[in-house]
């Protein structure tokens, strides 16, 4: 199938919403992936399509912002893709999903441009990571010129993950996607490790653990509050941009 899907409601794209195109073969992963990008805010899905000749074809159409790239394709390799895409002028950053692990096409895949490497199969909260990295990097390079080398550093740290993707001794994955979830879902008002701990389900002793290593990694902000008597309760905050 080389067709591509519209935007997943039909009706005109957000504003200023960043649009996605999903470049998969097989048609069940497209569906997720696609239906991955459309739970994360800001982002759209513009398309879908299953083959290189056919995302070429896509973007030479339409402009996206952003494409989510398999790397085996039926009729070539993605890193192919990318190329022509160059050649054509095309500047949309690609994401390359793929289950390729030999580090030989990660190189190829920096030499041509891709900006994120995410390797199948991933979760929900992986794809989000990556995605709002990326937002943040292209926000930061919004502007016109840099003012030093720290604002050119702070864009390219935006794409890292944290080097800790190993988790500390005692800590899971699940609980540390829940804690994030919860406290992403809190905004600016923040979480307290007792709040966490109600809203996930775990001890206040296990909240705040998860809830430390969010902030040593990061992603979450730690102020005292005040107000009661007696000793500030530490409230957490998810950082909008990760701190370094």
């Amino acid at each position: 199938m080389t067709h591509a899907d519209p935007a997943p409601d039909g009706g005109p794209l957000p504003r200023q919403a960043i649009t996605v195109l999903v470049v998969e073969d097989d048609p069940i992963a497209a569906d997720a992936h696609a239906m991955y990008v459309a739970r994360i805010p800001g982002f759209t899905v513009a398309g879908k399509v299953y083959s290189g000749a056919a995302a070429l074809r896509y973007c030479r159409r339409h402009p996206v912002d952003l494409i989510l790239l398999d790397l085996n394709l039926p009729d070539g390799h993605g890193l192919q893709v990318v190329r022509s895409l160059r050649a054509a002028g095309n500047t949309a950053d690609v994401i390359a999903v793929t289950s390729a692990r030999d580090l030989g096409v990660v190189r190829q895949a920096v030499s041509a441009g891709v900006v994120q490497y995410l390797l199948k199969p991933f979760t929900f909260p992986t794809l989000r990571d990556r995605l709002e990295r990326w937002a943040h990097y292209r926000a930061e390079l919004a502007g016109g010129e840099a003012s030093g080398q720290d604002e050119v550093d702070r864009a390219l740290a935006a794409l890292r993950t944290p080097e800790a993707s190993v988790l500390p001794k005692g800590l899971s994955g699940p609980t540390l996607e829940a804690v994030t979830r919860a406290l992403r879902a809190a905004g600016s008002e923040g979480l307290s490790a007792n709040a966490a701990a109600q809203e996930i389900g775990v001890s206040r002793i296990t909240a705040r653990r998860y809830l430390e290593h969010l902030v040593d990694t990061g992603r979450a902000l730690r102020t005292p509050q005040y107000g009661q008597v007696g000793r500030p309760e530490l409230c957490y905050r998810w950082a909008a941009r990760p701190q370094p």
